[in-house]
C-alpha cells in the first residue's frame, strides 16, 4: 500500500520530522493565562494578613495589660493586709504598754518599787501561772 501513496525517501523524512516536532510541542510548557485580578488578590491577602497580625498584637497587648492589672490588684491586697496587720500589732503593743503601765501604777500604789527584783519575779509568776 505504501507504493500507492507514491512517497519517496525525502517525503518520509519530512513526515518523520513533522511528527517529531508535533510530539515535542505536546511536552512544551504552554503559556499560562494570567488572571487580571492576580495583583488585587495578592494585595487583598497581604491586607488580610496584616489585619490578622494587628488583631493578634492587640489581643496580646490586652492580655498583657490584664495580667498587669491583676498583679497590681494582688499587690494592693497584700499592701492592705500588711497595713491591717501592722495596725493590729501596733494596737496590741499599745495595749501591752498600757497594761504594763497600769501594773506599775498598781505596784507604786501598794508602795513597792516597780523595778525591784521582787516585782519582776511577781510579774513573771503571774504571767507563767
Amino acid at each position: 500500500m505504501s507504493h500507492l501513496k507514491n512517497t519517496g525517501f525525502a517525503d518520509r523524512i519530512s513526515a518523520q520530522q513533522e511528527a517529531k516536532k508535533a510530539m515535542l510541542a505536546k511536552f512544551k510548557a504552554k503559556p499560562t493565562v494570567q488572571d487580571p485580578d492576580f495583583d488585587k488578590r495578592e494585595e487583598q491577602r497581604a491586607a488580610e494578613l496584616e489585619a490578622v497580625r494587628a488583631a493578634r498584637a492587640e489581643a496580646k497587648e490586652k492580655a498583657r495589660l490584664e495580667a498587669l492589672a491583676r498583679q497590681e490588684e494582688q499587690m494592693a491586697v497584700k499592701r492592705a493586709e500588711r497595713k491591717e496587720r501592722k495596725a493590729i500589732e501596733a494596737a496590741e503593743q499599745r495595749m501591752r504598754k498600757e497594761e504594763k503601765a497600769k501594773e506599775r501604777d498598781e505596784l507604786r500604789a501598794l508602795g513597792k518599787p516597780a523595778n525591784s527584783k521582787a516585782s519582776r519575779a511577781h510579774q513573771w509568776a503571774s504571767l507563767l501561772g
